[in-house]
């Protein structure tokens, strides 16, 4: 019994600890976008972005 005079304080900083960096999430913009990084990796880049393999040049040649 004398435990929980250990542990309920213990799961209260915890909880606490855990609001405070969830709500630091939210502020900082953390969910504004959440569908556009899981689809950005789906969509192929253009070419002219892609920079030229490096033995390109050698090829070229």
């Amino acid at each position: 019994m004398d435990i929980l005079y250990l542990l309920i304080p213990l799961s209260l900083v915890l909880l606490a600890g855990i609001v405070a960096a969830f709500l630091w999430a939210v502020n900082s913009g953390q969910f504004d976008d959440l569908e556009g990084e899981g689809t950005r990796i789906l969509m192929d880049r253009e070419e002219d972005e892609m920079p030229p393999p490096a033995d390109a040049k050698e090829r070229l040649r």
